[in-house]
């Protein structure tokens, strides 16, 4: 007897060492990265880094100072056909959107099609929310500064599709949300505000949203190569691979299109045409006067309607804006796409960077960027981006969930062991097997009910999180199904002395 649970023993290390080994040899090259000091000494030996730490496939970035403008590419478009980057290559924007929407309700407003004190029921009579369980109003500047009250998570109600009817989907599943805020009172960065503001475009100029802001801002900055992707790509050879990491390493993803949130995160653009756009901003190129004194607009900050961030760091009019030192901002997010952009309006200085996964790369590549062009040091690596510790967390989750597993079935198939005589031993398993089939059963719901205890539900995770997230949910559940089946068997055996190893 002694022979054979040591056999089972020596199995179930083998087992768990084989499975520690192949995961840590597939992954070594990542790990050693992750954790490798990197190269900061030059910009390419900083993008070089970050991008090989955020396992980045591809980056472009355009950066102005003092009228002078420089473009970079690094790495590739499209991984598996090694294509490289270039100043054409196309990228989704993500919330950097924001700023062409509020421009062009900037525009509306100085044409007299609107004013920004409107409330949203003006234009969209049915669009009636709560706070507190009373209906109350929003109004166009409350939208513009993410103060309206709706909540971050209304992200979840957006539907995936491309048609035009998608906008108003999104919009009319919305229309009675109960807010977290009174409207006006606070800043909450919710996505859906600009859907919003897109749908007031369309009612007031009677055509669509993407054919407004390209008629009024895109065709008159000469930005030719942008148009607002709604899965009919204008420019497939020019478009970049989305990407999407799993257990440290990218992969292709072609992730869903949401038509309802074009206003909000849907231009595709490439730094060639990001360059018009970052100059306008400067007041440096040539730019038609009705756009040009929005532009200008789009960068005051009046404090009684703007959303609060920090000291001195204001949200208004699709920009996050320090008014002290003149600098305006914003960062953006696709499920596979990412981008930040900086512009100092004092010291006319600009950079964009773009990249195709969703990433802190671009926001760490363009502050480094900014600082080196104002001869301050580059920052390193910090390990503080969202979506690698997220994937390298389930990633380790997923290890311990397969060695579980295996080990559970090691204990299903493993044949019988002495009698248990001892009433008081039969009692103490019992109640152990009890316990344990209680843990599981609650870990088991956890499992399956944590993204709802986070205002998420499944389409979230399945388009947004890293592919370990998913695998980690499907083994956990697979693991606490073989734990429950084991604690009952365990149940049974010490009621009835039975001969079963499942211990």
């Amino acid at each position: 007897m002694k022979m054979i649970i040591r056999r089972k023993g020596t199995i179930k290390r083998s087992v768990i060492l084989l499975i520690v080994f192949i995961t840590t040899v597939a992954c070594w090259h990542e790990i050693g990265t992750l954790f490798a000091s990197g190269n900061y000494d030059n910009e390419q030996n900083m993008v070089e880094s970050i991008m090989a730490k955020t396992t980045t496939p591809g980056v472009a970035i355009v950066s102005s100072k003092q009228s002078k403008t420089e473009f970079k590419v690094y790495g590739f478009a499209d991984v598996e056909q090694e294509k490289p980057v270039t100043e054409e290559s196309l990228f989704e924007l993500g919330s950097t959107t924001k700023a062409f929407t509020a421009l062009a309700i900037i525009l509306l407003k100085e044409e007299g099609g609107l004013a920004y004190s409107d409330y949203i029921s003006d234009y969209l009579p049915w669009f009636a929310p709560t706070y507190n369980g009373e209906k109350t109003k929003i109004s166009i500047n409350q939208l513009l500064a993410h103060t309206s009250g709706i909540p971050s998570w209304s992200i979840r109600l957006i539907h995936e599709g491309t048609t035009e009817e998608m906008l108003g989907t999104t919009i009319h599943k919305i229309s009675n949300i109960a807010l977290d805020t009174y409207p006006g009172t606070e800043h909450q960065y919710a996505t859906v505000n600009y859907d919003i503001l897109a749908m007031i475009i369309e009612q007031v100029t009677g055509i669509s949203y993407q054919d407004y802001v390209t008629q009024h801002i895109l065709i008159p900055l000469g930005m030719t190569d942008s148009y607002f992707s709604t899965g009919q790509e204008k420019k497939p050879d020019q478009l970049t691979q989305g990407y999407r990491v799993f257990f440290g390493k990218s992969l292709a993803y072609n992730a869903p299109r949401y038509y309802g949130n074009i206003a909000a995160g849907y231009l595709v653009t490439n730094i060639k045409d990001l360059e018009h756009w970052i100059n306008a901003q400067m007041g440096i190129s040539d730019v038609p006067d009705d756009l040009k004194n929005a532009i200008q607009q789009s960068h005051e900050v009046d404090i009684p309607t703007v959303g609060y961030e920090a000291k001195n760091q204001y949200y208004s009019f699709g920009w996050s804006n320090d008014r002290v030192n003149r600098v305006i901002s914003h960062s953006g997010s696709n499920p596979n796409y990412s981008s930040q952009v900086i512009i100092d309006l004092e010291r006319q200085e600009a950079v964009f960077v773009l990249a195709n996964l969703n990433s802190t790369a671009p926001s760490l590549i363009a502050q480094n960027r900014y600082e080196q062009m104002n001869g301050n040091p580059m920052h390193t690596f910090k390990y503080d981006d969202s979506y690698i510790i997220i994937d390298l967390v389930s990633s380790f989750l997923v290890l311990l969930a397969a060695i579980g597993i295996t080990l559970k079935v090691i204990k299903l198939a493993g044949g019988k062991s002495q009698n248990i005589i001892d009433e008081k031993a039969r009692r103490r398993k019992r109640i152990g097997a009890r316990i344990t089939l209680l843990f599981r059963m609650l870990l088991l719901v956890l499992v399956v009910i944590w993204p709802y205890l986070l205002n998420y539900n499944y389409d979230m995770i399945s388009v947004w999180m890293s592919y370990s997230v998913l695998l980690w949910m499907g083994l956990a559940t697979i693991s606490c199904i073989l734990s429950i089946i084991l604690a009952r068997i365990n149940c049974s055996c010490s009621k009835k002395s039975c001969n079963m190893s499942i211990n």
